[in-house]
């Protein structure tokens, strides 16, 4: 008899995944389109074809018939997840109008929004203007209505990249409420659009008909068209499911439930999230992102170019382990583990920064990275092990402030993306966490999340918990090693957590003169 399959597409920043999996939270088959078409047409600048993510999804599915035995009609429920805060622009005959702007793009626009007086007066007295002029500058609405103003004129609607892909699955404008994170006029408060007097409608020149009908995650928002079955070979008449943003989806993939438990993502992006029923702002006036269960939050602290920078390293000073990891057919992980034990502990006091991505408002829009502590001792080898160990200092900052807000300690942690794959580096986030930490027992945390939404959406779990229990396994799991955590806890506490003070007042002269230099 053959098995029910759930599809869950994985639509990330470096690739497209068509995953299915079985009830029982295993993977039969996937297929993987690497994406590599991104467009730069200034400095800081990041866009994709809108129609080149479909055709990836597309072929990603039609593979998976291709070099697997799976028949497409064991295919129960189709769900979506992608990265977070790509935007698209569609007409009214649902065609994109422009290239997607992409979540790491840097472009700004200009604050020029007259706020309602009392909004005025509160946002002074709370000190937090410059934060509602930031969400105003960052809001890729308001670039292309300023900038292009013709395109906008045309735009019927404004999508996040989960929406258009679920249009084009369904036909229908509906997304999954867990896949709401961006620059638009959502309540995260309250999971739906916000109300007509909230302040968001004043900064955005979005207008409500623009945005798409939301739904819960794991309800059913359509079928499967002709169209994209004829596209894709997924049988026409299968239920797409809501799903959820990638890192919601990453959470509940990786089995984290409750608050003592902390999934770390060591993807593009680097997170730190736990699930919380109540509405927790980390950092305040930043709020909580939907969970991919109904009703709670994701307590989220991220580093923006998270474990980009091991892409980065790879492709400056990593040309080695490349060449051996393409001759050998391995992940090139399996070989930087190599540089990392190649350097000892604490890099020999090489201490990284890791806020590479400037213009981000946390911990300020002056924010640079930096790395201190050279001698002549110091190799690649050890500027290495400083990024892995720079990226968990952040983290582990991240989860000092999620447990000031939440008044709950974080006794575990779980780690999901690509960084997760490397032993040496979930051995020094235990180290420099001092906590248990966990891989999961799959690798695709985020596919198989969106798959546990199918599978309760569809009433063949009966609940999250459920669905959890029996979806979710634990692979290996890294204790910490008290000498190691001993140095660690000194590095960070003597050196880490003062750097960003002591450097913060050079940050903002680099940034003056830079911006003095781009207006000559």
């Amino acid at each position: 008899m053959k098995q029910d399959l759930v599809l869950a597409i994985d639509n990330g920043t470096q690739s497209v995944r068509a995953l299915l999996f079985n009830l029982h939270g295993h993977l039969v088959h996937k297929a993987q389109i690497k994406l590599d078409s991104y467009t730069h047409a200034r400095p800081g600048w990041m866009e994709h074809d809108p129609d080149g993510f479909w055709t990836a999804v597309c072929r990603a599915c039609q593979e998976l018939w291709l070099k697997s035995a799976i028949e497409p009609q064991q295919v129960r429920a189709l769900v979506v997840t992608t990265q977070r805060g790509t935007v698209i622009n569609l007409d009214k005959s649902g065609r994109p109008l422009r290239s997607a702007i992409i979540w790491a793009d840097q472009r700004r626009a200009e604050a020029r929004a007259e706020l309602p007086l009392a909004w005025r007066i509160a946002f002074k007295a709370l000190r937090i203007e410059d934060s509602i002029r930031s969400f105003e500058r960052e809001a890729e609405s308001n670039w292309i209505a300023q900038n292009e103003p013709d395109i906008w004129a045309k735009t019927d609607k404004f999508l996040l990249l989960s929406g258009y892909l679920n249009y084009r699955f369904t036909g229908e404008l509906k997304d999954g409420v867990g896949s709401q994170v961006g620059y638009i006029p959502f309540d995260f408060k309250r999971g739906r659009w916000a109300s007509r007097r909230d302040w968001k409608w004043a900064c955005l020149h979005i207008d409500p008909a623009m945005l798409p009908t939301l739904v819960p995650s794991g309800a059913v928002i359509g079928k499967v068209t002709a169209q994209a079955a004829a596209d894709t070979g997924v049988p026409k008449g299968v239920p797409v499911i809501a799903g959820a943003a990638d890192k919601a989806c990453e959470v509940i993939g990786s089995g984290c439930l409750t608050p003592e438990v902390a999934c770390l993502s060591y993807g593009t992006t680097a997170t730190i999230n736990t699930m919380t029923p109540r509405y927790i702002e980390a950092t305040p006036l930043i709020p909580p992102y939907p969970a991919a269960i109904p009703g709670r939050y994701n307590t989220e602290v991220q580093i923006t170019r998270g474990y980009w920078m091991v892409s980065w390293f790879a492709e400056q000073f990593g040309l080695d382990e490349r060449m051996r990891a393409e001759a050998s057919g391995l992940m090139p992980e399996v070989f930087f583990d190599e540089l990392i034990n190649a350097a000892p502990v604490g890099s020999h006091g090489l201490m990284l920064q890791p806020f590479w991505n400037p213009g981000v408002r946390i911990p300020g829009p002056e924010a640079r990275g930096a790395v201190i502590g050279f001698t002549d001792s110091h190799t690649r080898a050890h500027l290495y092990r400083a990024i892995i160990e720079g990226l968990a200092y952040a983290l582990r900052e991240g989860k000092g402030r999620i447990e000031r807000r939440a008044r709950t300690p974080i006794r575990l942690i779980r780690v999901a993306g690509g960084g997760s794959q490397s032993n040496a580096a979930l051995q020094i986030t235990a180290d420099i966490f001092n906590l248990p930490t966990e891989r999961p027992s799959l690798y695709e945390a985020s596919g198989l999340g969106a798959a546990i939404l199918a599978g309760v959406g569809l009433g063949l779990h009966s609940s999250f918990e459920t669905a959890v229990k029996e979806m979710t396994r634990v692979g290996r799991r890294f204790e910490p090693v008290p000498a190691n955590v001993e140095l660690y806890e000194q590095l960070y506490s003597k050196v880490y957590v003062r750097m960003y003070a002591r450097l913060k007042p050079l940050y903002r002269e680099l940034r003056e003169i830079f911006e003095r230099k781009q207006k000559e």
